[in-house]
């Protein structure tokens, strides 16, 4: 199974922890207006442009300046940052 395939077929596992919502919320601000951040991370996920790949226990999925990463074995998203130069 591949990367993608593995992490979209676990999607309903995806979640966060209060700590890393707020840190997403901080870290996104400027591209989440009103939506959940962890709905707006799994929408770039499933998005068929999202690069992901896995590196030892992390996944990262990348779009538009995105990175986002997600724990390979909980699901947990960890954190995201925006960058201004990729």
């Amino acid at each position: 199974m591949n990367e993608k395939n593995e992490l979209i077929d676990n999607m309903k596992k995806i979640h966060t922890t209060i700590m890393g919502l707020e840190r997403l919320k901080r870290n996104l601000k400027s591209v989440l207006a009103e939506e959940e951040p962890c709905e707006f991370c799994k929408r770039l996920i499933l998005d068929s442009d999202c690069k992901i790949k896995r590196q030892g226990k992390n996944f990262y999925c990348s779009k538009n300046n995105i990175i986002i990463t997600i724990n390979s074995y909980s699901y947990t998203i960890i954190t995201a940052h925006i960058y201004k130069n990729l």
